[in-house]
């Protein structure tokens, strides 16, 4: 089995000043190409602790991608620790400099001295690409393992990934078929409810169910090998059966995405008012590209949580055509939330009882959204407009059959 691993370097990974979005991606890329990362490892600016880590990690591993540190800053140390490691010495690569003096003249600037640091690279290297920027990226081998260095910028990272690095490990290696990975999102369940439901279930050889729960949703991934496809797909029906009415969607895209193209396919667009969610829902649902005709914050009222009132706020906020669906997500108050969805066909509000006391304000307007994005996203499929939630309770609920 081709082991492959990570290392992250820089001290605002290690000590958490900034999110390891690269390490994320590309364990999921390289999770797509069928070559899993093995394991994953974060290192901070320190030339000891970089020669230390490249000479342990290589004794173990086939393949390692080095993230970071090929800045033109005296901080930037992956190419000396790397000479080090290897025995070698750092070299300057005219060809290198001549990439990057294009690179400032096309954008009408000269190339600082400081970027020359750049190009001095280990002696032993292979140089790699980097079409959008200026970060070298090399490739060299230490104790018979093949490490790639990239650049930190994520733009840059992936490029050099996909159209680099990415091909070099096809041709020097035969790798396995890409798993198969079928995924869906349901909400109102807890984990452990899941789990005690679909622990038992008979999976297919090799194949793996997970749950990740990332607040207010959870995730199930059934994983396996392609091969096992067939007897997968029976396993997964099983699965969204038993999920049932609490499947938001299937696939990675998000609810967002999914009610907007339910919107565009039905030529409906939404307005959105917001108290609680303070403009999470206006957001949600533009980053997800979704027809929204406008969307307004109002300062909360503490107390009023009547639904006739927060019906009417619906359909005020709407010209009250065929084409437009209004959302209000009211306040929350004592562990009581509110919300309405005025539509063409009718208005529905209901009131739910919420109180996670280690949950915070984020993660309750996360809640408040999700649960309006279900009510849309139900009445969209012409299903039951309220949900059943195992961690809600529903106080209140008012349907009327005419907008």
């Amino acid at each position: 089995m081709l082991i492959v691993e990570m290392l992250s370097t820089g001290d605002e990974v290690l000590h958490g000043q900034i999110i390891d979005t690269n390490a994320a991606w590309l364990a999921d890329c390289f999770f797509q190409q069928g070559i899993p990362l093995h394991s994953r490892t974060t290192v901070g600016d320190s030339l000891d602790s970089l020669v230390t880590t490249f000479l342990e990690r290589s004794l173990h591993a086939d393949v390692i991608i080095v993230n970071g540190g090929l800045g033109p800053t005296s901080d930037d140390l992956s190419a000396l620790a790397a000479a080090k490691a290897a025995g070698v010495s750092l070299i300057e690569h005219p060809e290198w400099i001549a990439e990057m003096e294009r690179y400032f003249t096309a954008r009408g600037r000269e190339m600082p001295v400081t970027n020359r640091k750049q190009a001095m690279l280990p002696a032993n290297a292979e140089l790699i690409d980097n079409p959008v920027g200026t970060a070298c990226g090399f490739s060299l081998y230490l104790n018979d393992c093949w490490l790639f260095f990239t650049p930190g910028v994520p733009s840059e990272f992936k490029v050099m990934v996909n159209e680099q690095i990415i091909p070099r490990l096809r041709q020097k290696f035969i790798l396995p078929e890409s798993p198969l990975c079928l995924r869906l999102t349901c909400f109102g369940r807890s984990e452990s409810s899941l789990a005690r439901q679909f622990d038992a279930l008979k999976l297919p050889k090799e194949c793996v169910l997970g749950y990740r729960s990332s607040m207010p949703i959870i995730e199930l991934k059934l994983t396996g090998p392609a091969s096992q496809r067939d007897e997968m797909e029976k396993v997964w029906q099983v699965i969204k059966a038993g999920v049932g009415d609490n499947k938001v969607f299937e696939g990675t895209e998000g609810l967002g995405a999914v009610v907007g193209k339910k919107l565009k396919q039905k030529h409906l667009s939404v307005v959105t008012h917001e108290q609680f969610s303070a403009g999470l829902l206006y957001w949600t649902l533009n980053a997800a590209g979704a027809p929204i005709m406008d969307g307004n914050i109002a300062m909360p009222v503490e107390g009023d949580l009547n639904l006739a009132n927060l019906i009417q706020t619906a359909k005020n906020n709407t010209t009250q055509s065929d084409s437009e669906i209004g959302l209000v997500i009211g306040e929350y108050h004592n562990g009581d939330l509110s919300l309405a969805l005025s539509t063409p066909t009718g208005s529905y509000a209901q009131r739910v009882k919420y109180l996670p006391h280690h949950h915070s304000e984020l993660e309750k307007q996360q809640v408040s959204v999700m649960l309006m994005l279900d009510m849309l996203s139900r009445w969209l499929d012409s299903r039951p407009i309220m949900g059943n939630y195992e961690w809600l309770d529903q106080t209140d609920i008012i349907e009327m059959s005419l907008r």
